[in-house]
């Protein structure tokens, strides 16, 4: 494994670790979980049942599981990220990415790089019955992650790692070869509910409970149809994403750069500004995120989320001017608007700084 591990840090990969296949621990957690609807629309995390949690039934023959973490802020952030990021939300007229897509789309960046740790692996045993799984199929990434001594599930159901905070992508390759596992590590989120006081809509019901169907990543990327009307003013200019369940966990003050240029953040998206943003027609989108895992929601489902940031804007103290602007392009797009859009550009122009209160 000495090797292994080297070679995965050449490849940008900041740890490793071995999961045993046997995760029937989780099985009660996951079905808990599905049977509450907590998975919303993702119908795929209910489409094969407990496979999520057998890894030897979900791909044949798999006997271990690789994990691997990568991280993925930019070396060029600064100390003072999380206060840049708080002040960026601050802004009702800034448009704010989530951190992780403001890259290349990880899916990408690591499954090529998982790729080739697996066939580094094979050149040293000899032939090799892999998968490898990047966010891409119904694996339990934090279970094995947490198992392999990547780190442990924090309350805001993301995997926590002492020195790294949680700012990383998880990555597997299943083996059919049998690789000695891991020592996990302990949990050290203590009495602390930081993430589960910090979250805009309450999405995070019971400490390591998420009720996706309220969360904002869910809302503004997984969702198809209209966000809850009760919902949307707590998304405030979060366009893609949410973080804040992360910019206030203290262990995040210890969160690595990578040095991958992968993750350098493409403008205008860690800087641009909701009427930037809003003026894209749907070519242009396609063309600005080429690349990006941003593409994959599609144009209206993009005009959708900024329609709503731009009402939350509009329920603000604007400077006249800038008000009008909002509401002009607001009317500008709403005759060439799809029946999902329009409906969210209706909410908008209702937006007053009296509604806000």
């Amino acid at each position: 494994m000495v090797e292994v591990r080297a070679w995965a840090l050449e490849l940008g990969f900041s740890q490793i670790g071995v999961a045993h296949v046997d995760l029937s621990g989780a099985e009660a957690g996951l079905q808990a979980w599905l049977q509450a609807g907590f998975h919303g629309e993702m119908h795929y995390m209910a489409a094969h049942g407990l496979k999520r949690a057998r890894p030897s039934e979900l791909v044949p023959g798999t006997l271990s599981v690789l994990t691997a973490r990568m991280d993925y802020l930019p070396a060029t952030l600064g100390e003072d990220w999380q206060q840049r990021e708080w002040a960026t939300m601050a802004d009702p007229t800034h448009a704010q990415v989530s951190l992780y897509a403001r890259g290349r789309d990880y899916h990408k960046v690591l499954r090529q790089r998982l790729q080739q740790l697996a066939d580094r692996l094979q050149q040293a045993v000899g032939p090799l019955g892999h998968r490898v799984f990047t966010d891409s199929a119904p694996v339990l990434e934090v279970e094995l992650a947490s198992r392999s001594g990547i780190g442990w599930r924090g309350k805001h159901t993301l995997t926590l790692h002492r020195d790294s905070g949680s700012m990383f992508f998880l990555g597997e390759i299943y083996l059919d070869l049998a690789l000695p596992p891991s020592e996990p590590v302990t949990a050290h989120c203590g009495q602390c509910r930081a993430c589960l006081d910090a979250c805009p809509t309450g999405a995070i019901v019971a400490p390591y409970r998420l009720d996706a169907r309220r969360c904002i990543s869910y809302l503004t990327i997984e969702q198809d149809g209209p966000i809850p009307v009760e919902l949307r003013p707590a998304l405030g200019n979060r366009i893609y994403g949410c973080d804040d369940c992360q910019l206030v966990c203290p262990w995040n003050k210890f969160a690595r750069r990578n040095a991958l240029p992968d993750f350098d953040w493409r403008e205008p998206l860690g800087h641009a500004g909701l009427l930037d943003l809003w003026a894209w027609d749907e070519a242009t989108f396609l063309k600005r995120t080429e690349g990006s895992a941003i593409r994959r929601i599609g144009h209206a489902r993009w005009r959708r989320n900024l329609a709503v940031a731009l009402g939350n804007a509009l329920r603000q103290d604007l400077a006249p001017a800038l008000r009008e602007r909002m509401r002009a392009a607001l009317v500008a797009k709403r005759l060439e608007a799809t029946p999902l859009v329009a409906e969210h550009i209706d909410w908008a122009l209702a937006q007053t700084p009296e509604a806000a209160r």
